[in-house]
C-alpha cells in the first residue's frame, strides 16, 4: 500500500514539473516576423534601467514610457543588446514607479530579463551594456485601425 502511493506521488509531482515548465506556444506573437516586418512597428527606448541581479528574481527590468493608443495592443517584443528578443503580453499599466511619472497621454510598462541572462552577460563583461536605456527597446507592431476610424 506505501508502494503504490508513493509511486502515486512520484507521478503527481513528475506531471506538475512537466506542465508548470513545459514552454507556453504564444502562436500570436512571432518576435522574428515583427522584428523583421516591412510595415511600421512603434519602437521606444527605456526610459530607466535596473540591473541588480544580486537582489534575485525581478531585478533586472526596463520602464518604459508608451503612449495610450498601444494599450489594447496583444503583445510587444523586448530587445536588450546582447541578450536577445523576447515576446511578451502587457500586463499592468502603471502611471508612475520609481519617481517616473507618465507624462500626460502615455503610461508605463515595467519589463524584465531573466536574471541568469543578466548574470552571464554581466560575467562576460557586458554589464555597461544591459545596463544602458537605449540598449533596451520594446516593438509595437502598428494597431490595426478599424473601417470606423478612417471614415
Amino acid at each position: 500500500m506505501h508502494r503504490r502511493l508513493r509511486y502515486i506521488l512520484i507521478l503527481l509531482l513528475s506531471l506538475s514539473i512537466i506542465i508548470l515548465w513545459w514552454p507556453v506556444n504564444n502562436s500570436d506573437c512571432n518576435s522574428e516576423a515583427i522584428l523583421a516586418a516591412k510595415t511600421t512597428n512603434f519602437q521606444v527606448h527605456a526610459t530607466q534601467v535596473i540591473v541588480q541581479p544580486w537582489r534575485g528574481r525581478h531585478h533586472v527590468y526596463g520602464i518604459f514610457m508608451i503612449p495610450d493608443n498601444y494599450k489594447k495592443a496583444p503583445f510587444f517584443v523586448l530587445t536588450v543588446k546582447g541578450a536577445g528578443s523576447y515576446c511578451s503580453k502587457q500586463f499592468g499599466q502603471i502611471k508612475n514607479y520609481n519617481d517616473i511619472f507618465a507624462e500626460p497621454g502615455t503610461y508605463l510598462v515595467k519589463n524584465f530579463i531573466r536574471t541568469r541572462t543578466a548574470l552571464r552577460l554581466i560575467l562576460q563583461g557586458l554589464y555597461f551594456q544591459i545596463n544602458d536605456k537605449k540598449n533596451w527597446t520594446l516593438t509595437f507592431p502598428e494597431p490595426k485601425t478599424s473601417t470606423a476610424t478612417q471614415n
